[in-house]
């Protein structure tokens, strides 16, 4: 797989059907090595031990409705009272991050409410805050750790 922009992080392997397998420690268990995967399985080792955002506040590919269509979330950590702190959306690496990627990201913030949006893949990181009572997004330099929430 392509290096990301990430530090080194160590993951297990595994083969089936002479397909690669990647162990999702949220999901906990093995999924297929696509490049998403590959992007996604860097983002949450990324969360959990740069951001120290603690495992049982992340949630990794759940269903959500959107004005009546079913779409899936990448990745969502929790707060403490159960509302969300942040959504991520990841890609391939090789797919651009456009304002189609944030245009798809706000939509499902609509029905989540986030604080902190990321958007990523694997090779660039965006962060922003949203601030609800401005009705605006700020970009970061880089996510707060779960202390600094």
């Amino acid at each position: 797989m392509q290096p990301l922009n990430f530090k080194k992080y160590s993951f297990r392997f595994k083969s089936n059907e002479n397909k690669p397998l990647i162990f999702d420690p949220i999901r906990k268990k093995f999924m297929v090595l696509t490049p998403e995967e590959w992007v996604r399985q860097h983002v949450l080792k990324f969360l959990i031990n740069e951001k120290e955002y603690p495992i049982s506040h992340i949630n990794v590919e759940k269903q959500l409705e959107l004005n009546g269509t079913k779409k899936r979330y990448d990745i969502v950590v929790f707060n403490n009272d159960g509302s969300i702190h942040l959504i991520v959306e990841c890609k391939r690496p090789k797919v651009a991050i456009t304002q189609t990627t944030f245009d798809q990201i706000a939509r499902y913030n609509m029905a989540l409410n986030a604080t902190y949006l990321m958007v990523t893949n694997g090779i660039h990181h965006y962060y922003c805050r949203i601030e609800k009572n401005k009705e605006r997004y700020v970009f970061l330099e880089e996510l707060p750790t779960y202390q600094n929430i």
